[in-house]
């Protein structure tokens, strides 16, 4: 898992509530369990005018240019502004998954689904709550202004706006040792390589009639 210090990242708003698991990465992707690859088709539905189905060569496909994906002073974008219940619906971590292969780094919103928002710790993603006149401020700036970057500072907790202007926001101590370190929880196991090395060792001269 990559590690997240500090970004400084265009943001991008998606201006929509409740937005679910299904719309991030509909169900006909969820064939694969490999974390890449689903970025050509988060979401999907609201980003092209046909029909998706895995394998597709995304580039030829038709695109919806009122989707804000498809904007050009979003390309590139790292930090996505979302409103309220971001990742309701089914628990599929193909959705943070797919968030992470376009690109996002960071997501702010006022509440998140909790399986989706701890899914996102898991998978180098910080998830910030902020309050909804925050939010409701960001978005009327990334709209008013192209190329709208924010810088995110996970050692210090901020956010800080072009303005100057920064809002802290909370995260959970052993999170946030998690995403600077780059430790999902295959990382934090293997940590412990050599001590649970040692216990195999152990176990098999104690009870060998296992293994024979």
């Amino acid at each position: 898992m990559k590690a997240f210090t500090q970004l400084n990242g265009l943001a991008c708003p998606i201006d929509r509530a409740n937005i679910d698991t299904d719309a991030i990465i509909p169900k006909q992707f969820l064939k694969s369990i490999k974390r890449s690859g689903f970025g050509p088709y988060l979401f999907d539905e609201w980003r092209y005018k046909d029909h998706g189905e895995p394998g597709m060569d995304c580039t030829n496909r038709p695109l919806n240019p009122d989707f804000v994906l498809n904007q050009a002073r979003y390309k590139g974008a790292q930090i996505m502004l979302a409103r309220e219940n971001f990742g309701c619906g089914s628990s599929r971590e193909h959705a943070p998954w797919a968030i992470e292969d376009y690109g996002f780094r960071v997501i702010i919103a006022p509440s998140y689904a909790d399986i989706f928002f701890n899914n996102c710790y898991k998978n180098g993603m910080l998830p910030i709550v902020a309050s909804h006149t925050t939010v409701d401020k960001l978005f009327k700036e990334c709209e008013a202004t192209e190329g709208y970057t924010l810088n995110v500072d996970l050692p210090s907790q901020t956010v800080t706006l072009p303005s100057g202007e920064k809002f802290g926001f909370e995260i959970h101590p052993t999170s946030k040792h998690n995403l600077l370190n780059g430790l999902d929880e295959i990382g934090l196991t293997l940590l412990h390589a050599e001590k649970i090395k040692a216990f195999e060792q152990q176990h098999k001269q104690n009870q060998p009639w296992l293994f024979a």
